[in-house]
């Protein structure tokens, strides 16, 4: 599978960033974009990483917030498709089971954050922050 990755969409064309959250628990999911919409953000959910690469999304989307453990394509392998496909788009990790080998190879890889369910709101909002000033060229 290619697909071709285009840089997100200038900020002042589009009205709010997007925010790409991929994960199989459809709670984790909910919670996330409610979190996501209270500060202000436009989000897609998708319950597989499959679901996003398909998604006209990927190519709107200003940053990737995605689960480590699901079925099918795991977040990190989307993390390295996505990075052999050219894409630059910022990735936040979430995940249940943490595992320090995991977390330095996707940081190494360049993923913006390796958090752990139940994650800290604040730092999950400030990642999201950074990611898409990255976007924004800031």
């Amino acid at each position: 599978m290619q697909l071709l990755f285009r840089e997100p969409m200038n900020r002042q064309l589009q009205n709010t960033p997007i925010v790409s959250i991929i994960d199989d628990d459809q709670g984790v999911r909910h919670a996330v974009q409610r979190l996501m919409r209270s500060r202000g953000f436009d989000t897609r959910a998708f319950a597989s990483a499959e679901e996003f690469l398909q998604s006209p999304s990927l190519h709107e989307t200003a940053c990737v917030i995605t689960d480590i453990q699901m079925p099918g394509m795991t977040g990190i392998e989307l993390h390295d498709f996505m990075l052999k496909q050219g894409s630059r788009l910022p990735v936040i990790f979430l995940t249940a089971f943490p595992d320090e080998r995991i977390e330095k190879r996707a940081l190494q890889a360049g993923a913006l954050g390796f958090l752990t369910k139940p994650f800290d709101a604040k730092t999950l909002i400030s990642l999201v922050d950074a990611a898409v000033h990255i976007g924004d060229g800031v």
